[in-house]
């Protein structure tokens, strides 16, 4: 089905259902604004940017979207990718990238691919999730230290000698701001899993800058005053000659879009005990992704662990996402000067952390007792994604992920059907 889940959940909808959902969108609106930022910044990108895409990209995921609890914007799997293409195209080029991106996603959706997301390779997945939660959190390391570095290499083997050489130039202040900000995370997560410690962490450790006179870097100070609205929706340039260009970009991008937004859904089904509808959901990614190049916007997808504070935090309709959106749009037009204070070390200490989740320690003795072909493409997907890049990890490693798939005899069957239109 195409239909939006939120036509559906909206029947016999009542004050009480509302209060549940908009409690859980304000939770989620306050993990959203520090990861939103920081995973802009870490993109290469200027932190407003991460803001509005959770704003316009989260409200379209919540209010077109297949699934109940999916929270959308920017997320930690995109950011190599954003930087790559920032970096070989500029932020025009980003822009209209996510713009073939989405209109990728609703083509896709259309003609019912999305059912076919099973039949990636579980050992890829988990392969270039590992490879970019590494990359993310090499990229963090100048930030935790506070090191001056005149530039950072972008390649793993480049950027390593790069911060090796720099460690001289390490800020204790920095440091201990980011531990600070990790370890009240991490304390509070385990306290109240549903209190939203890492806003309160993040500004906390963000307020002990002025507080102790401490020389560490802030959003404002390195990016300058935040804007506190929203630019006018402006259309990307396209012409031939950048349509080529930017192809194997979007493809990239809608590729990621496609895959983590199931994924997530898939996983807040199982938190819920519902069933999505995997077309509707990659045609609501498409619609997310136009809207935010529009905006000036980043790449977005559902994110999961935004997700599942949705759901533990009561939300059991779309609505709770549309609020989350729009408490981040409050965020923008009444809080810019606060949020600009926000310290980069305390960002860095969340994106480590989030790199840390993203690689989920927690099946890492389950992963060692798989086959050892799994294993060994699984190695092999997050080994290219780290030292070459993600693009040749994906198409390698799902080329002899289904030729693995195919030579086995214990596969059962497809169980996919052509569509009925």
């Amino acid at each position: 089905m195409l239909t939006p889940k939120i036509l559906t959940t909206l029947r016999g909808y009542g004050l009480h259902a509302f209060g549940a959902d908009a409690l859980a969108g304000l939770t989620v609106a306050m993990v959203a604004v520090p990861l939103s930022l920081a995973i802009a910044i870490a993109s290469g990108a200027d932190p407003a940017r991460g803001l509005v895409t959770a704003v316009v990209a989260g409200f379209l995921i919540s209010a077109l979207g297949g699934s109940r609890v999916q929270i959308g914007g920017p997320t930690g799997a995109f950011i190599v990718v954003v930087f790559g293409v920032i970096r070989d195209h500029g932020i025009d080029g980003l822009v209209a990238a996510t713009c073939l991106a989405g209109i990728l996603l609703l083509v896709a959706g259309w003609f019912r691919i999305g059912s076919l997301i099973r039949m990636i390779p579980e050992a890829v997945i988990d392969g270039f999730t590992i490879g970019i939660a590494v990359i993310i959190a090499a990229s963090q390391i100048r930030f935790l230290f506070g090191l001056d570095l005149a530039s950072e290499p972008a390649d793993m083997l480049g950027k390593i000698p790069a911060l090796w050489a720099a460690r001289e130039s390490l800020n204790p202040a920095a440091a201990g701001i980011a531990l600070g900000a990790i370890v009240a995370i991490v304390a509070l997560r385990r306290a109240a899993p549903r209190f939203p410690g890492l806003i309160v962490a993040v500004a906390a450790a963000s307020a002990a800058v002025p507080l102790l006179g401490l020389d560490v870097e802030t959003i404002a100070s390195r990016y300058g005053a935040l804007p506190n609205t929203l630019s006018a929706p402006s259309l990307p340039d396209f012409s031939l000659s950048r349509f080529v260009e930017l192809m194997p970009s979007a493809l990239l991008i809608a590729f990621l879009a496609g895959i983590e937004s199931l994924l997530s859904a898939i996983v807040s089904d199982r938190m819920i005990g519902g069933s999505h509808r995997p077309n509707a959901e990659l045609i609501a990614q498409g619609a997310a992704n136009i809207g935010s190049s529009l905006f000036g916007g980043l790449p977005a997808t559902g994110a999961i662990a935004r997700t599942a504070t949705n759901v533990n935090a009561g939300g059991r309709t779309p609505v709770a996402g549309i609020v989350h959106a729009l408490t981040v749009l409050a965020a923008i037009l009444f809080l810019s000067d606060l949020t600009g204070r926000l310290a980069m070390p305390a960002l860095a200490g969340l994106l480590v952390l989030t790199a840390w989740n993203m690689s989920e320690p927690h099946k890492w003795r389950e992963r060692l007792r798989m086959r050892r072909s799994d294993l060994a493409l699984l190695a092999w997907t997050a080994g290219m994604t780290v030292l070459i890049d993600l693009t040749a990890a994906i198409a390698t490693g799902v080329a002899l992920g289904l030729a693995l798939r195919l030579s086995r005899r214990d596969v059962p069957p497809s169980d996919w059907t052509p569509p009925d239109r």
